[in-house]
């Protein structure tokens, strides 16, 4: 963390501001708008805040959120440094971050870049936030061999690619982008979560290399089918809510679920999820289904704790409660709702 420290010490110039950003993340907007207010009043006061940050360069970890700051520079000093936020600013560029070999996490979550660059040094990085940014392309991450972590999430990204040779990723974060198909991931042999929630993609492929994969996210695609996920046995969490997928199916391989969420989908029965028996949530809320006999295959599973069934037909049976809880006794809470 920052602290005071002498003269001679790296500075980080805190500039002025004459317009205000773009926002995109709804949890900073109000923190944002704040800024802008400072902004709008120095500019009609004539006047502005050139303040400097003196930085210990022993320091690990540097915390510069929230800075106003437009331009990477002045860090070199920071031969220690493992850990650095930039979130909330103003950068267009990554640059100036050379000397910082000993970097193993970067955070430049919302600012105004529009090119992943200038990264090639930093080989110890593990952890890379990028989101909600204006980057079209995945590039320049050839170098960064021990990434375990990559957040890419709202961007302008249309395509994955130049991910491949990344062996040592676990966390994969595309959701929020113009992504159209699942693609060029087989070389991710360790990676354990994918989350690509929030694109365009219209069918679930290219997925059957990833077998350390434990939680898959597909939420509001554009998805008609549950298919080719036989491959992913370690799968405990997979979410596919939003979609227009029609029938339960082809999860005979995915026996380690947990968590399954079909929510807000055009299902109109549950079926094929009896060989579940790890299974402890299930939401299939916001659906077509009107026939209890279906609703009766809950019944093989066991382990179930949790069952989002609301805004079905069968939930307008005033018995409804009653019912879902005899079918399932292991039941410990149904919709929103806990169970006496």
């Amino acid at each position: 963390m920052p602290v005071p420290s002498g003269a001679g010490e790296p500075t980080v110039e805190d500039l002025p501001v004459s317009a205000a950003s773009s926002v995109d993340a709804e949890d900073c907007e109000e923190e944002q708008s704040d800024a802008n207010g400072d902004q709008n009043a120095e500019a009609e006061s004539g006047e502005s805040s050139n303040e400097i940050v003196i930085i210990d360069p022993d320091c690990t970890e540097l915390d510069l959120n929230h800075g106003r700051i437009r331009k990477i520079q002045n860090l070199e000093p920071l031969t220690c440094i493992e850990r650095l936020y930039l979130r909330w600013n103003l950068i267009t560029k990554i640059e100036n971050l050379d000397t910082l070999v000993t970097l193993k996490e970067l955070e430049l979550y919302d600012n105004q870049l529009t090119k992943i660059e200038n990264l090639d040094a930093l080989v110890n990085l593990e952890i890379l936030d990028l989101s909600f940014n204006r980057i079209r392309h995945i590039e320049g991450l050839e170098n960064l061999k021990k990434l375990k972590r990559i957040f890419l999430s709202s961007n302008k990204f249309t395509k994955i690619e130049n991910l491949n040779h990344l062996e040592n990723l676990e966390l994969l974060e595309l959701g929020d982008n113009k992504l159209r198909q699942i693609e060029n991931l087989d070389g991710l042999k360790n990676l354990q979560y994918l989350y690509l929630g929030k694109n365009k993609i219209t069918e679930i492929s290219n997925v059957d290399t990833l077998t350390s994969l434990t939680c898959l996210s597909l939420q509001s695609n554009r998805l008609t089918k549950i298919e080719n996920l036989n491959n992913l046995k370690e799968l405990t969490e997979l979410y596919l809510s939003e979609n227009g997928i029609e029938k339960i199916e082809n999860l005979d391989g995915n026996t380690k679920l947990e968590t399954l969420d079909l929510a807000q989908n055009k299902i109109k029965a549950i079926e094929n999820i009896s060989h579940l028996e790890k299974l402890q949530e299930f939401w299939i809320n916001n659906n077509e289904i009107s026939d209890w006999n279906t609703v009766e295959c809950l019944s093989a599973v066991k382990t179930l704790a949790t069952v989002y069934l609301e805004k079905n037909p069968v939930a307008e049976d005033p018995m409804y409660r009653r019912k879902l809880k005899l079918i399932a006794p292991s039941l410990t809470q149904i919709d929103a709702t806990l169970c006496r």
